[in-house]
């Protein structure tokens, strides 16, 4: 028997020799045990003159420590029932999770997928930002200074940090965001409108705000992948930090919401969220040649970074060997062993390109899988009462109905309704043919109008 299989039969023994003790002291006292030396596990030798009734005592609890043994064994060798089976048998360790990040400890739930089928969720609730994770520099405050990175989608797109050299190149581009004296405009555009046509965001955070997250423990594929748009949850990191994808292209909203170098930065709503796979985003910078770190999650590109919305795990863009990933679909994804357990199953990796996250989700999402208390912003919820302080960005905020909570660019809503479609199909058409950049001669065949009518409904870009 193991030790604790002994250690469990032994209080039986004693709560045992408790029960006949109420019924005859004398039997303990000739054993020469008193309750304080039973609690203390010191047994004396019985006497010599052993009667009858101490032998069958003996040979009673003798009866009872087998017994005990036998059935502690049993259980434990007993099958789980298949609730307590499924819960185990999961993708999700909960408890890699970053404890400092947690409003309190994950728990396993009842859910609903959006396929309609009843399952079981890991539930995360989180604080606006981990304890133990220090986020910015975000906006520069002047030319001379440097701030975070941005994915620039224009004319000579690519990786930059946010310095002088990067910010005149837009200034070239009739981007201007910053004044006469090199002073950049920097707004908290969830509490104060923008005065300018260009201005560096920088969202101020709401430590109140908590996060609630549904992650399946069993994975199911879906018939179809789900596109990724601007702004859709992708999943949460094991840091303890939302993932979504795209931030929003300064030429669709004439602002810039500055990343730091870990690739994040704040929600209208006031908390932190990550814009690409942090644990690996130096390989990024490397691939790019972007001289710059990531400053508050450690980097390794075989590290299990999170997951999706969908259970899927999310690894960076090497295998556990160092090795890289090989016949990857068009999300990213392929199925091969993970990590040093060597399980086989569906998983992520990220790329050495910006943003290096799963381009579409391969699973199905949780229903109702990301809600905050926060007072705008994506899955904002506040609690009944609240007083409204905060607001959206110019343009709106992250719409619940369009691609997997995507962020429509302003006047998309009407352009949509011109052509006679949903706003989540013009903005997957969109994405699909580009992006900011899109072909509309694409989009246009996508959506089955013409290029004319196209090019009339949708919004002009912000003014240069």
């Amino acid at each position: 028997m193991h030790l604790k299989h002994i250690n469990n039969s032994f209080k039986t023994f004693i709560l045992f020799a408790q029960f006949i003790a109420i019924l005859k002291p004398s039997y303990i006292n000739r054993f020469g045990v008193s309750m304080r030396t039973i609690k203390r596990s010191r047994l004396k030798a019985p006497s010599v003159n052993t009667t009858k009734t101490e032998l069958a005592f003996c040979l009673l609890s003798a009866t009872v420590l087998l017994t005990a043994c036998g059935e502690q064994i049993k259980s434990e060798s007993t099958p789980a029932s298949p609730k307590a089976k499924s819960a185990k048998n999961t993708l999700i360790n909960t408890d890699e999770f970053n404890i400092k990040a947690m409003v309190k400890l994950p728990q396993t739930v009842e859910c609903t997928l959006e396929n309609g089928l009843q399952t079981q969720c890991a539930q995360v609730v989180l604080k606006y930002q981990p304890d133990n994770i220090e986020v910015g520099p975000f906006c520069p405050e002047t030319l001379d200074d440097v701030g975070g990175i941005w994915d620039w989608d224009g004319t000579d797109a690519g990786l930059y940090r946010l310095d002088k050299a990067f910010l005149t190149m837009l200034n070239e581009q009739g981007f201007t965001f910053y004044d006469e004296d090199g002073n950049v405009h920097i707004v908290d555009n969830a509490t104060i409108r923008p005065t300018v046509d260009h201005a560096c965001i920088n969202v101020s955070v709401d430590k109140s705000v908590e996060i609630t997250a549904l992650l399946p423990l069993h994975p199911v594929m879906s018939d179809q992948s789900t596109a990724l748009g601007t702004v859709s949850k992708v999943g949460i990191a094991l840091a303890g930090v939302p993932i979504f994808s795209d931030a929003p292209s300064v030429q669709h909203t004439g602002h810039l919401p500055a990343l730091d170098t870990c690739a994040g930065h704040i929600d209208p709503g006031g908390w932190y969220h990550y814009h690409g796979t942090a644990s690996d985003i130096d390989s990024v910078y490397k691939h790019e040649h972007v001289n710059v770190n990531c400053n508050n999650l450690a980097q390794k590109p075989s590290a299990l970074f999170g997951y999706g919305f969908d259970g899927y795990p999310i690894y960076g863009s090497q295998e556990i060997d160092g090795t890289s990933p090989t016949e990857l679909d068009s999300c990213n994804g392929h199925t091969g062993p993970v990590g040093e357990s060597g399980i086989v199953t569906y998983h992520y990796h990220a790329s050495n390109t910006f943003p290096n996250l799963p381009k579409c989700l391969k699973g199905v999402v949780a229903q109702n899988n990301f809600t905050t208390t926060a007072q705008a912003g994506v899955g904002a919820k506040p609690p009944e009462g609240t007083k409204i302080s905060r607001h959206e960005p110019p343009g709106g905020a992250p719409k619940a109905g369009g691609p997997n909570g995507g962020m429509s660019p302003p006047g998309f809503a009407e352009a949509a309704n011109k052509l006679g479609v949903s706003e989540e199909v013009l903005m997957q058409a969109m994405q699909k043919a580009g992006g900011p950049n899109a072909d509309l001669t694409v989009v246009a065949k996508a959506l089955n109008v013409k290029l004319e009518q196209l090019k009339a409904a949708l919004p002009e870009k912000p003014k240069r």
